[in-house]
C-alpha cells in the first residue's frame, strides 16, 4: 500500500490482532484459532485508551506470509498481536506474540499449556490471560516511547505520558513535572479527560504523600479535575475511578465505592479503579475485601510504578484484620519495590510494635520520621479525613508499641 493511502496513526496506541494460525494440521482445531483471536479482540475493545483495529480489517492477512512492519502501516495499528495453535491429542498449546510496529520489537509473549477437555472454558482463560498481560505491556511501552520523543515533536497522549512516568517516581520534584506535562495535554487537547484525570492525580500525590501542598487545596482541585473528565467522556472508566479516588480521601467511602463500581461495569480490567474500590473497602471496616481488590488490581497490573502504594494498602488491610505478620510481609514487599515510598514505613513499625519486634521496630519508626516527617502531623497527630478513629486509634497503639512518644 503506498504511503499516502495509510490510515492515520492516532496518538493514542493502536493494536490489531491478526488471525492466529492454525499449525494442528486439524480443520477442527481452525474455530479454536479463529475464536480465541475474536474473543481477545472483544475483550481489549474494552480498555478505554486503546483503540483495537477492526476483526475486518486485522483478518484479512489470514494466511499470508506478512511483514508486521508493513501490517502496522497498513493497518495504523502501533502494536500488532499474532499467535499460533497446536494441538496434540488432548493437549493444546496457544503461543502468542506482541509486536511494536514502529521498531519490530517483541515486548511481550508467552505461551499457554491446556488440556482439551473443556475447549471454551480454555478458551476464555487463554483470552483472559492474554488481554490482562497485553494491557501493562502497551501501557509500559507507551511510556517509553514518550521518554524518547523529543521536546519540539511532543502531542498530547506524550505529554500525558510523560506525567505519568514522573508521577510514578513518588518526589517532590517529579511530581512538579507530572503536573507540568499534565497541564500541557490539556492545553495541547481541552478534550482529553485522561489528562484532567493525570493532573488530578498529580494533586492528590503532592498533598497525601509528599505534603508539598495542603489536602484541602488537592481535594477541591482534584475533584473539580475529575468532574470535568467525566463532563467530557460521561463513558470514561479513569474519570469515574478519579472522582472515587476524591471522594475517599474526602472521607465519603460510600460515593468512592458507587464510583470504583460504575467504572468497573464500564472497563472490568481497569486497575485503578479496583485500586480505588479496595481503598475506600478497607478503610470504610472491610479491609478483607478491600484485600481481594488490591490482589485483583495488582494481577492486572503488576509493573512496578504502582505496587508500593497498593501493596502499603494490602500491608493496611492485614493490619485493620489484626492479621499482623502478614502486614508485616506485605509492608516489607513494598518497601523493597520502591524504597523510596515513603508512606509505608509507618504502617510497617505499627505492625512490628503489635508483634513485639520492639528493636526492628524502633529502627523502623525512626525511618519513617525521617524519610515523611509531614506525614506524622496530617496522619499521626492529626487524623486524616479516610481514617476511622477506630483505625486511627489501632495504628496509635501499634506505633506506641514501636516506641513513638507524642
Amino acid at each position: 500500500m503506498p504511503d499516502t493511502a495509510r490510515p492515520f496513526i492516532a496518538d493514542k496506541p493502536s493494536v490489531a490482532v491478526l488471525a492466529f494460525t492454525n499449525m494442528s494440521g486439524s480443520p477442527e482445531r481452525e474455530f479454536v484459532a479463529e475464536g480465541i483471536a475474536e474473543d481477545i479482540i472483544t475483550a481489549l475493545s474494552r480498555c478505554p485508551w486503546l483503540l483495537v483495529i477492526g476483526r475486518n480489517s486485522s483478518f484479512a492477512y489470514k494466511g499470508r506470509a506478512v511483514d508486521l512492519k508493513q501490517v502496522g502501516r497498513q493497518l495504523g495499528a502501533r502494536y500488532v498481536l499474532e499467535g499460533s495453535v497446536q494441538s496434540a491429542g488432548e493437549r493444546l498449546r496457544v503461543t502468542t506474540q506482541l509486536v511494536d510496529t514502529e521498531t519490530g520489537a517483541h515486548i511481550w509473549a508467552n505461551r499457554y499449556d491446556r488440556d482439551f477437555a473443556d475447549i471454551f472454558a480454555v478458551q476464555d482463560e487463554i483470552t483472559d490471560s492474554v488481554t490482562i498481560a497485553i494491557a501493562p505491556a502497551v501501557d509500559e511501552a507507551e511510556r517509553r516511547r514518550a521518554m524518547r520523543q523529543p521536546t519540539e515533536n511532543i502531542d498530547a497522549w506524550t505529554a500525558f505520558q510523560r506525567g505519568i512516568w514522573h508521577l510514578h517516581k513518588f518526589n517532590p520534584n517529579d511530581n512538579a513535572r507530572a503536573q507540568t506535562f499534565f497541564q500541557q495535554a490539556i492545553d495541547l487537547d481541552p478534550t482529553f479527560a485522561a489528562a484532567y484525570c493525570g493532573l488530578a492525580w498529580a494533586h492528590t500525590q503532592a498533598a497525601t504523600v509528599l505534603q508539598t501542598s495542603s489536602l484541602t487545596e488537592a481535594q477541591n482541585s482534584a475533584e473539580a479535575l475529575a468532574r470535568r473528565a467525566i463532563a467530557l467522556d460521561p463513558a470514561g472508566a479513569e474519570g469515574h475511578s478519579t472522582l472515587g479516588f476524591v471522594l475517599w480521601l474526602r472521607g465519603d467511602s460510600e460515593g468512592a465505592v458507587a464510583e470504583a463500581r460504575q467504572a468497573l461495569a464500564i472497563s472490568p480490567n481497569l486497575a485503578f479503579a479496583h485500586a480505588v474500590l479496595g481503598a475506600a473497602l478497607i478503610f470504610s471496616g472491610q479491609p478483607q475485601d478491600g484485600i481481594v481488590a488490591f490482589q485483583t488490581a495488582i494481577r492486572l497490573d503488576p509493573h512496578q510504578s504502582m505496587l508500593p502504594s497498593r501493596l502499603m494498602h494490602m500491608a493496611i488491610g492485614f493490619y485493620f484484620c489484626r492479621e499482623y505478620e502478614a502486614a508485616v510481609g506485605v509492608a516489607k514487599q513494598a518497601i523493597r519495590s520502591n524504597p523510596d515510598y515513603p508512606l509505608t514505613y509507618r504502617w510497617l513499625a505499627a505492625a512490628l510494635g503489635q508483634i513485639g519486634q520492639t528493636a526492628e521496630a524502633k529502627e523502623t519508626l525512626a525511618k519513617a520520621i525521617a524519610v515523611a516527617p509531614a506525614s506524622f502531623d496530617l496522619y499521626v497527630r492529626n487524623r486524616a479525613p479516610w481514617i476511622r478513629p477506630e483505625d486511627h486509634a489501632h495504628m496509635i497503639e501499634g506505633l506506641r508499641k514501636a516506641g513513638w512518644d507524642g
